[in-house]
Order: C-alpha cells, then sequence, then structure tokens
C-alpha cells in the first residue's frame, strides 16, 4: 500500500512531509529503539519487565502478525504502531472479526506533529481493506493523551470490554474500539479546523428559535476557547462528513460550568444545526455525555437550560431527566435558569475504568 501523508489524517505543524508505510525489513531493528524509547518516555517510564520489553522489541513477529506501520520523514523514523490480525497471539482485545492496534508510540522529537493520528487514521484505512468489523485497542488509565486522540478519530470507549488488569502500577485498561461497518452517525471530539465550522453550527441553532444577545452569541462562537478549557463533542455524518451537532463536557475531574458539584458532570450548549432536527441528534449527544458520566463513575449528570428553551426540556424529561428548582438560582436574559439533573445507576466495581 502506497504511503500516507500525515495531514490527510489531521495532523498539524510542519507534518505535511511525513509519510506513513510498512516498515522495511532493514528497519525491524531501529523500530524496536524507537517503540521501547517512546515508550519509555511516556506516563508510565522505562520498563525493566523482561515479557514487556520482548514484545516492545519483537517487531519481525509483530510484522509477521498483521503489519507494522511507520511515519517517516526523509527516511528518518517518528513514529509506529502494529495493526494486528486476530489469532496471531500478538492481541489482547481482538476477536475474531476485529483487527488490532497494539504498541503505538511517537519519538519524542516528534510529539505535537500529529504523528499519532496519522498512524492511527492508516491504521483504520488498512483494517477496513482487510474485511474486519471493527478496529480495538487498549491503553493504560493515565494515557489521557492517547484517549483524547482515539476519541478524536471516532473510536468509542466500550466500558463492558474492559477486563484485562496490567500490574507494574498501570491497572484496568481502557478499550475503545471503531466500528468499521457502522453507517450513519458518529460522536467524536472536535479537530482544531472545524472550530469555525462548529461555531457556525451553534449560533445558528440557538438564532433559529430566540433573540441572541451579543454577549451570548460571542460565547456561542467561542468554540477554540471551550476546545481548549474543556471538551467540545461533535456529531459526524459519515455518508457526507458534515457536522450536525454538538455539545461542550468538562475534562475528567473539573466542571464546566457553576452547577456541577464533586460526583456530577455537567454539560453546556448542546447545539443541532435546524438542517438536521428530527434525526435523533439531540438524543444521541445526551446520551453520549451521560455515558461519558458513567466511564467515569460519576453519580449524576445536570445542566442548566433557557427558560424559554422549551423544546430541550421536553427532550431532557423524555430522557429521564428531572428538575432541580433547589438550584435554579441563575438569572440571565430571559429569566431564571432551569437545572435538570439525571442519577447514574452505580456501576459495578467489574466495569470501571
Amino acid at each position: 500500500m502506497t504511503a500516507s501523508p500525515v495531514e490527510a489524517a489531521g495532523g498539524a505543524g510542519d507534518a505535511t512531509s511525513v509519510q506513513v508505510r510498512t516498515a522495511r525489513d532493514d528497519e525491524l531493528e531501529a523500530v524496536a529503539e524507537l517503540t521501547e524509547r517512546g515508550f519509555g518516555a511516556g506516563p508510565y517510564g522505562p520498563t525493566t519487565d523482561p515479557e514487556r520489553l520482548r514484545l516492545l522489541r519483537d517487531t519481525p513477529g509483530r510484522a509477521a502478525a498483521g503489519d507494522l506501520l511507520v511515519a517517516v520523514e526523509d527516511d528518518r523514523l517518528l513514529g509506529t504502531l502494529s495493526l494486528l490480525r486476530p489469532g496471531t497471539g500478538y492481541t489482547r482485545q481482538a476477536r475474531h472479526d476485529e483487527a488490532e492496534v497494539r504498541l503505538l508510540t511517537t519519538g519524542p522529537e516528534a510529539r505535537g506533529r500529529g504523528v499519532g493520528a496519522a498512524l492511527v487514521a492508516e491504521s483504520i484505512a488498512r483494517a477496513r481493506a482487510w474485511g474486519v468489523r471493527a478496529l480495538v485497542l487498549d491503553t493504560g488509565p493515565r494515557n489521557v493523551a492517547s484517549q483524547r486522540l482515539y476519541h478524536r478519530l471516532g473510536f468509542e470507549r466500550a466500558v463492558e470490554r474492559e477486563t484485562v488488569v496490567v500490574p507494574r502500577g498501570i491497572g484496568r485498561l481502557a478499550v475503545f474500539v471503531y466500528d468499521l461497518d457502522r453507517t450513519g452517525l458518529r460522536v467524536r471530539l472536535i479537530a482544531p479546523h472545524e472550530h469555525d465550522r462548529v461555531a457556525q453550527l451553534s449560533v445558528d441553532a440557538y438564532g433559529h428559535d430566540y433573540d441572541l444577545p451579543a454577549d451570548y452569541r460571542a460565547s456561542l462562537a467561542d468554540v477554540a476557547s471551550r476546545a481548549r478549557e474543556h471538551e467540545v463533542w461533535v456529531v459526524e455524518d459519515l455518508a457526507t462528513g458534515e457536522l450536525l451537532g454538538t455539545v461542550a463536557t468538562p475534562r475528567p475531574g473539573e466542571h464546566i460550568s457553576d452547577l456541577g458539584r464533586p460526583g456530577e458532570l455537567d454539560f453546556r450548549l448542546l447545539a443541532v444545526d435546524p438542517a438536521a432536527r428530527r434525526r435523533g441528534i439531540g438524543v444521541l449527544l445526551t446520551e453520549h455525555v451521560l455515558a461519558l458520566a458513567r466511564q467515569r463513575g460519576l453519580e449524576r449528570v445536570v445542566m442548566n437550560s433557557g427558560p424559554q428553551m422549551t423544546g430541550a426540556h421536553a427532550l431532557y424529561h423524555r430522557l429521564g431527566f428531572v428538575r432541580l428548582p433547589d438550584r435554579e438560582t441563575r438569572v440571565v436574559h430571559g429569566g431564571t435558569l432551569l437545572a435538570f439533573g439525571y442519577d447514574l445507576a452505580p456501576l459495578t466495581q467489574g466495569a470501571r475504568s
């Protein structure tokens, strides 16, 4: 398969000269060294475990079990991952109809250039060509940057599959799945080049039904700040690539509004493109927020809504949210903000990440 430019995966900075391809036989030792060095510079640091070191350095075995990908610039190795076929002995999560990504790493000197995104995007394309149903991977709970990358590229967290606990201080692995068969809609994190589009979508969505004061319009349009400080999710139409909806949530352990309390996830600014209404986008985004809260082991999801937003109120009531009158204390344009809450059933211990 021909090499792929990193810019096709939404890479950043000066990454346009980086290519992704299959590793050559004469590069296997260098790829092993890069893998060991990259993981040694990660959140878990260098390893002295003999079994782990054998896996990190076994590039011939991983190449034979699927496809050993490298990101290169003028033949200088910047990153690598292993795309593995099920049943080869190198997979940890893959079922019979799934491919698996393992040992994704970027050299410390090449981080921040979109190299990891390019490698994962190429693995999606190659897994699709294999004819498997899904691509799966796992990662340690402290690999926060990797988890954000997977969310941005359209992977979904599969908490129900998180049964592997790794020693050496790593803990229970988080599992992510990319459904290669799915058509329709996907919820993922926003990409930087989409900030303007989501700003316009948000303004259009709220302005379609309500007169927007200038300060609120400016707040809706400030997607770049929200994405920098919190999490901005989008709904993508997989058939057209169009963005149809958005919602903002806090990063783990934080809040996005004054409404949030310990044990709660608060969300803001759920918006659906007026042209995409009646396609279940609002339900999809709200259910995504509930799933995030469950994954984080939280007890309740809360949000404020303007008193005039009766359509949104009906949606929240239909999904099981209830009013929280004792927390309705903030007055804005149009009246007092309503507060809604959804109490989550506790997860079993085995399902926690």
